[in-house]
């Protein structure tokens, strides 16, 4: 008789922790067929050549897969138009740039519409971007490890790639030919992504900091006299941190800096020196 309570509590305890594992799953998951809400942030991939890069975003879209949707599954999104400088969101930093409603949650492509209003600062000076009209529409393919859905709610990231988007343009007359503008995005999502993040000193070194792996380079430049800076948006793996020194300043090397998805990899303080 004992045997068989002991037998008849555990068959309970196992259905309940079954139960209850059901229930927690079912809350944090969604289904993507239905309708969810979408929030989409915009940070930046930064450049160390340009004081100030103004891009002229006027309008955003995501491709859904139903064949049931119009206009090919684009569905258009809701952003507030206007030029943008994107190197305010460097160093983590970044901001809501479209929220709104999906009609499912099986997001494929996004797309970027470009104005007209484009240009750089540069050492003070102003310096128009060009941009060919086929260039005037950016698209990023999407897979599930883009970005997060959960509760019935779609999250990602745009990372405009400063970079590798503004290319020197020698079409122009004169010594001063200009640059034109090929912008190249990344889409990103926190649970699929990691960051390193740390401190450069001294701020007059002006370090240029690289997280390198593979073929593979993001750049971050410590923006306050504490020397802060962080990667955002790293694929999972070991990587090179290599610090650039100017004014003087020698070059370092910090090896084997693993980023984890989920997580933030502090590094110690790094000290430049002449």
């Amino acid at each position: 008789m004992k045997n068989k309570s002991i037998f008849f509590f555990f068959t309970v305890l196992v259905v309940s922790v079954i139960m209850y594992s059901c229930q927690k799953e079912t809350t944090g998951s969604s289904n993507p067929d239905k309708p969810h809400t979408v929030r989409i942030f915009l940070t930046d991939h930064q450049t160390p050549v340009f004081d100030s890069v103004f891009i002229d975003l006027q309008a955003l879209q995501v491709k859904l897969e139903d064949d049931s949707l119009p206009n090919d599954g684009w569905v258009s999104l809701s952003i507030r138009p206007g030029v943008y400088n994107i190197l305010r969101f460097r160093n983590g930093l970044d901001t809501l740039f479209s929220n709104g409603t999906l009609p499912n949650a099986r997001v494929k492509k996004v797309k970027l519409v470009l104005g007209t209003q484009n240009s750089v600062m540069k050492d003070g000076q102003s310096f128009p971007l060009r941009v060919k009209s086929e260039d005037r529409e950016v698209i990023a393919n999407l897979d599930d490890s883009n970005f997060d859905i959960s509760n019935g709610q779609v999250m990602f990231w745009i990372d405009f790639d400063a970079g590798n988007s503004i290319q020197v343009d020698n079409s122009g007359s004169g010594n001063n030919n200009g640059y034109r503008l090929k912008s190249q995005i990344k889409i990103f999502s926190r649970s699929r992504s990691g960051s390193i993040e740390g401190r450069v000193l001294p701020r007059a070194a002006d370090a240029i900091v690289k997280a390198v792996i593979g073929t593979d380079t993001a750049t971050a430049i410590p923006f306050d006299d504490n020397g802060e800076f962080k990667i955002v948006g790293l694929n999972a793996g070991t990587y090179k941190l290599l610090i650039d020194g100017q004014n003087g300043y020698q070059d370092t090397t910090i090896n084997n800096v693993v980023v984890r998805n989920r997580e933030d990899t502090h590094v110690p303080v790094i000290t430049l020196h002449q």
